[in-house]
């Protein structure tokens, strides 16, 4: 069911929702938020909303379980090391397909259920995602070893063109983190660090990464130790203590965002209902704020 405008525009605070008006605001999506079919239609209703009040919503996509399930069923074995997934060139292909294909296409299907005018792209597209082969290594018995990733691939550079004539149009762009290789290959970006050059590049009023959480916490195992809001450089100092696991890239893609024209970074959890609208448009704040 689509939100009810003005329902959005009575609850949202009138100086939140007029410094938003006309600015473009990048929500980075996947995970939890995703698989959970109640979640997912929460927060696709929620970024369905921001636009129909008149913000400028770009919507980035991972999609990990759907990629864990296409490599199965195609017979494929996941590697990961260090957290990236090891893409061979037989699991790019799979990778692409799933990403820029199944996933991407059901994100825009929903949205435009919803009268978004949500338009399916990924990095490719432009191109206007262009990146690098990582050059991995691990640190093991004291010595550092390099580490072939196949095609897992680095921001390089970005070109917002596309998405910046869409928004004119008052077109939904939604992105998959596929991008153009400098070699001339396709390359598998993580979708967090995609979305947090995009944002940057777009010189985002606001950068949103959708998780299953409540914010960052000091203490995962207590949900009431959320931190509130912070500074990048705050946020820098708890990396490898307070910052863990799965939330280092989403972090990692706030700074980078804000250390490139983003005005403020939040982490929200999307099965929390209304939270996106609440973190951006209320004085309410469900998630955690870095600016």
């Amino acid at each position: 069911m689509e939100l009810d405008k003005k329902r959005i525009m009575e609850s949202a605070d009138p100086e939140l929702l007029k410094k938003l008006q006309g600015k473009t605001v990048l929500i980075k999506f996947g995970g939890n938020a995703m698989v959970n079919d109640a979640a997912r239609d929460s927060v696709l209703r929620q970024i369905a909303g921001l636009k129909e009040v008149g913000l400028l919503p770009v919507v980035v996509h991972g999609g990990g379980p759907f990629i864990k399930k296409m490599l199965d069923d195609a017979g494929i074995k996941s590697e990961f090391i260090g957290g990236h997934r090891v893409t061979e060139r037989n699991a790019m292909q799979v990778v692409e397909l799933a990403l820029s294909g199944r996933v991407n296409g059901e994100v825009v299907k929903e949205l435009n259920k919803l009268n978004a005018g949500a338009v399916g792209l990924s990095g490719k597209d432009g191109p206007m995602v262009v990146a690098s082969k990582r050059q991995h290594s691990i640190t093991k018995n004291k010595k550092v070893h390099n580490v072939d990733l196949g095609f897992v691939g680095d921001v390089k550079s970005v070109d917002t063109t596309i998405i910046e004539e869409l928004l004119k149009l008052n077109y939904l762009p939604v992105i998959s983190p596929i991008a153009a290789g400098e070699d001339g290959e396709d390359y598998n970006v993580n979708a967090d660090m995609c979305a947090g050059h995009l944002a940057g590049a777009l010189n985002a009023e606001a950068f949103v990464a959708i998780t299953n959480i409540d914010g960052l916490l000091r203490d995962v195992d207590d949900p009431n130790s959320k931190i509130e809001t912070l500074s990048a450089e705050e946020a820098e100092a708890l990396f490898g203590t307070v910052i863990q696991g799965g939330m280092i890239p989403k972090i990692e893609a706030c700074i980078i965002g804000l250390k490139s024209g983003v005005k403020a970074a939040h982490i929200v959890n999307g099965a929390t209902e209304s939270s996106l609208i609440n973190q951006l448009l209320t004085n309410s704040k469900p998630g955690t704020t870095i600016e």
